[in-house]
């Protein structure tokens, strides 16, 4: 397999890995409140709740994921598998522009 294939197949498994994180999270912080307030979702702010609860999954998600790449790319050399996502333009200069 090339780089290409093993960074697409890469990403798209980050990907659904990401969003289960992000869902089990969520569930778990749901089950978490509706153990310490019983009967807390049926009001106005128990629904608030849900969303703020809901974001925060999101960031919570996004801070392990970010430190399992991390760690991951550290444990193994993952340049030598995968073609960087973000290339630089224009050159060796890092996009900056020729002088005439």
């Amino acid at each position: 397999m090339n780089k290409k294939a093993n960074t697409v197949l890469f990403m798209l498994g980050a990907t659904i890995l990401n969003v289960l994180m992000m869902v089990v999270i969520f569930l778990a912080l749901m089950l978490l409140y509706a153990w310490i307030v019983p009967g807390g979702f049926a009001t106005q702010a128990g629904q608030i709740i849900g969303i703020v609860l809901f974001l925060v999954a999101i960031g919570l998600t996004y801070f392990l994921y970010h430190k399992m790449i991390k760690l991951i790319s550290k444990k193994w050399n993952l340049d030598d598998y995968f073609d960087p996502i973000f290339s630089r333009r224009g050159g060796s200069q890092g996009g900056a522009q020729k002088k005439e």
